[in-house]
């Protein structure tokens, strides 16, 4: 894959803060031509930099009052088998597999406590569970840091 450069750095940078954009304000900010910057982000997506643009929202505003984060001891044979599982629950934000006492992190959001109790014990056939209900959070979803090259 080829080393991105410093205009698809700021490329990126501005399409993490606003995917919606105008190609000729990126233009204007990277000093290029709109048809030039329409270029450098088709090879972006093609390269896998730029995996999808997403809006994002306010999961209150859609009755979602429960976030948990649920940890998840999954043996790696059941993995072939909890994969789909869990790809098909539209409740899980990410799911991610992490070191330590717990195979599996995943983030949910729930309309209720009720539920939440519901998944867990769906999910509990795959193993032992920890689960942490979200009060607040003081940093949102946000960018990749971008580093100079």
């Amino acid at each position: 894959m080829k080393k991105l450069d410093s205009v698809d750095l700021k490329i990126v940078e501005i399409l993490q803060k606003n995917a919606r954009t105008p190609l000729k304000e990126i233009a204007a900010a990277v000093y290029l031509s709109s048809p030039s910057v329409s270029s450098r982000i088709q090879r972006l997506e093609r390269d896998g930099v730029l995996t999808g643009y997403y809006a994002q929202v306010n999961p209150l505003m859609l009755d979602y009052h429960i976030k948990a984060f649920i940890n998840l001891e999954v043996e790696p044979v059941q993995k072939t088998v909890f994969y789909p599982f869990i790809r098909k629950i539209p409740n899980v934000v990410e799911c991610n597999c992490v070191t330590g006492d717990y195979s599996m992190l995943i983030e949910t959001l729930f309309h209720s406590t009720t539920e939440l109790d519901h998944f867990i014990n769906e999910l509990q056939q795959f193993g032992r569970t920890k689960t942490q209900i979200v009060f607040s959070t003081s940093v949102e979803q946000r960018e990749v840091p971008i580093s100079a090259v």
